[in-house]
């Protein structure tokens, strides 16, 4: 199939206004045709200093609208600037293929129609967590899941290595709308951490500065106290490890015998 006129690539402005787009990001708003953005208003009016065309994906979003359809919509607009043969830069906060449904989709489907199209990574907020935390992924390992995915779903915890849970604000969520859950819902991922968790094993709610003036919100509380947390739609739970790791003898035994140590 030969490549067609129109073309779209998908970036990400980091998470920190001003301090994380890489000049790859800026080069390629500055070249489109068109600039779509779905971020903060603040950074929608900062990209906007870097082109003349830039618009705005966030109106699409409704009140008790479902999110999915938010997300088609999303998708065709990028689409359609696309087959009208433009150079499209889509720019999604933090990095364009972390928690976002859209570039994803949109770049398959470019893909697939013949379009060239591809993704440029950006800072997300797992790395912010790891510096702003001090936490090593590789030390004791990390398991990282949606929280209202980690809910639906009969996923296996390992309580040797970290578990991050991401949308906290959004957990249990059934209806699919930007609305925050509260309490209850808590309350009910909380007796499925006690089923793996002590009652006061210490977590965190995580929350990335957005200006550079701003310091990271870090704050620890016991599991029991989970249902009546400060939880907001850009809170993220973090779970230290609950159990120690266990060496496993018998394969360590099996290398030995192969290195001849």
């Amino acid at each position: 199939m030969a490549v067609k006129a129109g073309s779209l690539v998908c970036v990400g402005p980091g998470i920190v206004l001003g301090a994380h787009m890489s000049e790859r990001c800026r080069n390629h708003i500055s070249q489109a045709d068109v600039v779509f953005s779905s971020c903060h208003p603040v950074i929608e009016k900062w990209i906007a200093t870097m082109h003349p065309d830039v618009r705005s994906l966030q109106g699409l979003y409704g009140k008790n609208k479902d999110r999915g359809q938010t997300y088609t919509e999303m998708q065709q607009a990028l689409m359609d600037a696309v087959r009208s043969g433009l150079r499209v830069v889509g720019v999604f906060y933090g990095h364009p293929g972390v928690f976002a449904q859209v570039p994803h989709a949109a770049i398959k489907q470019a893909r697939e129609e013949g379009f060239t199209a591809w993704m440029e990574p950006g800072i997300s907020a797992d790395a912010c967590l790891y510096a702003d935390m001090g936490i090593d992924p590789g030390a004791y390992g990390c398991q990282s899941f949606e929280t209202s995915q980690f809910m639906f779903y009969e996923r296996v915890i390992d309580p040797t290595a970290y578990l991050i849970l991401w949308q906290l604000g959004h957990a249990g969520d059934l209806s699919m709308t930007p609305k925050q859950t509260g309490p209850q819902e808590r309350t009910v991922l909380m007796n499925m951490l006690l089923e793996h968790y002590a009652p006061d094993h210490k977590i965190a709610i995580y929350e990335s500065p957005f200006l550079p003036t701003q310091q990271p919100k870090i704050v620890w509380f016991s599991l029991q106290e989970l249902p009546n947390a400060d939880v907001s739609l850009i809170s993220t739970l973090v779970i230290p490890p609950g159990k120690k790791l266990r060496p496993n003898h018998a394969i360590v035994a099996q290398l030995k015998s192969i290195s001849g140590a």
